[in-house]
């Protein structure tokens, strides 16, 4: 078997990107298209979904994804107008600051919707109807470097995201007799809208310093690495979380110094 350029491309297959209003899912909605995919965005936010939707050329469907009902109206319309769906990237998420020994009830469970409850609504849902079909496909979830490393203060988050990687894992054994293949990508610090907001003063030099390669890594790099696995480039790998990191991952705490390696704070 050999691979050509057209291995990339996604030509005319239906893609799903959930929370692709902005940030990292508008990313990944972009270069789906790009690559030729038929994109279709379920966003809660009805502007930013519509705003993203016009640009991008993408069908715009206004779902929360956390609902069940939601997900199979917003995936019936899709197929309606789309056709079946090849591709789905489960994106969307959220997070705030919780710390252990403060994290509510309520808490735990807003976090577990907006980041695991989903994975498996929308993986389930998706999957049913290419088995159904008999078609095979590509499932990619965004997790994060949180998912595998201790996170103080985010203690609910991480463990969703942790969730998400070990999803992964028994999703792609248990559909793998269908052709149908599940992965994760798992970034670290990345430049996005909610980000830069967080930053008005520009992003810190430590928290670019932490990364190996010395800078955060960009949306478009993420769309990249979906890219790849959405495409028949990454046709025999399933059961993988790819870190879009810039090596951060694989640092393990350690970062460039002045004078040498180092471990930890200065």
């Amino acid at each position: 078997m050999t691979i050509a350029p057209a291995d990339i491309l996604l030509t005319d297959r239906v893609a799903v990107v959930t929370g692709g209003g902005t940030g990292i899912g508008r990313g990944i909605a972009d270069g789906l298209a790009r690559f030729g995919a038929k994109v279709a965005i379920w966003e809660r936010d009805a502007d930013t979904c519509a705003t993203a939707a016009d640009e991008l050329g993408a069908l715009g469907i206004v779902a929360d994804v956390r609902d069940s009902g939601q997900v199979d109206a917003a995936l019936t319309r899709t197929r309606d107008e789309l056709g079946p769906v090849e591709i789905l990237v489960n994106n969307a998420g959220g997070v705030f600051a919780s710390p252990l020994l403060d994290t509510t009830e309520n808490g735990w469970d807003a976090l577990y919707k907006a980041n695991l409850r989903h994975v498996l609504l929308c993986t389930q849902r998706v999957a049913r109807h290419l088995v159904a079909d008999g078609r095979g496909g590509s499932v990619i979830s965004v997790t994060s470097i949180e998912g595998v490393r201790a996170a103080p203060g985010y203690a609910a988050y991480s463990a969703a995201k942790a969730g998400v990687i070990n999803y992964t894992r028994t999703a792609a054994f248990e559909l793998a007799p269908h052709n149908i293949r599940v992965n994760a990508i798992a970034p670290d610090i990345t430049i996005t809208e909610g980000l830069l907001a967080l930053s008005p003063d520009g992003i810190r030099q430590e928290l670019s310093q932490a990364v190996p390669l010395g800078r955060p890594g960009h949306v478009d790099e993420i769309a990249s690495a979906t890219v790849f696995l959405a495409s028949d480039m990454s046709r025999y790998i399933t059961g993988q979380t790819l870190h879009v990191d810039g090596g951060t991952q694989a640092a393990g705490g350690w970062y460039h110094a002045e004078g040498g390696a180092r471990f930890g704070p200065a």
